[in-house]
Order: structure tokens, then C-alpha cells, then sequence
């Protein structure tokens, strides 16, 4: 289950595109920050002609791309893992941007605190700018 300010999370809010989160090993005290889109696009095959659905994506079930990180889960259990849903985003760019600097202020490489081992982002100022 996925905590948003402190309730679970069942439904997509409306306008949401994807999410940043935390995901915390309440054994070791360990975390993870990541980024989910709540949607993907996927191409269809329909009569001979292609088609592109938006699908939702298995944001439910997720635990993250750190390898690292889902072999605690496997071994220690669900239970012993918080997963926290810090913001909400309207589309992946401020998904993008979000995620890098939440990684950034809390110095996620500087610290064997975390499980992430990378950083990776590209954002363009419009995804940010209001």
C-alpha cells in the first residue's frame, strides 16, 4: 500500500501523471527515492492499424529499480518496508525534476543511508515553470 500525507492511496487522484516517493526499510532505517508515472503509453495493433492507448501502469505493485532494494523486500517482507508517496505530479517532467531534487537535498549518493546508487534526470525549464 501506498501512504499519501499519512492515508493510503487507491485511486489515481485526478490530473496526477505520476508520483515521487520514499520507500523506507523500517528494520535498518534504509530509504529509496524514486519516481512511478501512474500511466504509459502503448501501442495496439488493431484491424492492421496501430493504435496508441494510454494503459495504468503497475504503480500498485511497485517497488522501486534498485535491485538492491527488492531483494530486502524478497527476503525480509512487505511488511518491514513504509512506502510514501511524497508528490503528486501533473506530468513527467515535474516528475523528473521532483525526484532529482529530492535525491539532491537529501545527498542520497553522499550516504550509505540510502539505496540509491544513481542519479539520473533531464529537465526542461517548461516542465517546471508556471
Amino acid at each position: 500500500m501506498w501512504l499519501y500525507k499519512g492515508e493510503p492511496l487507491e485511486e489515481i487522484p485526478e490530473k496526477a501523471y505520476g508520483y515521487v516517493y520514499l520507500i523506507t526499510n523500517n528494520a535498518t532505517g534504509r530509504k529509496y527515492i524514486g519516481k512511478k508515472l501512474f500511466w504509459f503509453k502503448r501501442t495496439k495493433t488493431v484491424k492492421g492499424k496501430k493504435k496508441r492507448q494510454t494503459v495504468e501502469s503497475d504503480w500498485r505493485e511497485y517497488w522501486s529499480s534498485s535491485d538492491e532494494l527488492k531483494e530486502d523486500v524478497a527476503k525480509l517482507g512487505e511488511e518491514k518496508f513504509t512506502r510514501e508517496i511524497l508528490h503528486i505530479c501533473g506530468n513527467k517532467g515535474m516528475c523528473n525534476y521532483l525526484e532529482a531534487k529530492e535525491q539532491m537535498v537529501r545527498e542520497v549518493l553522499e550516504t550509505d543511508n540510502y539505496y540509491n546508487s544513481q542519479i539520473q534526470c533531464r529537465v526542461h525549464r517548461t516542465h517546471v515553470k508556471k
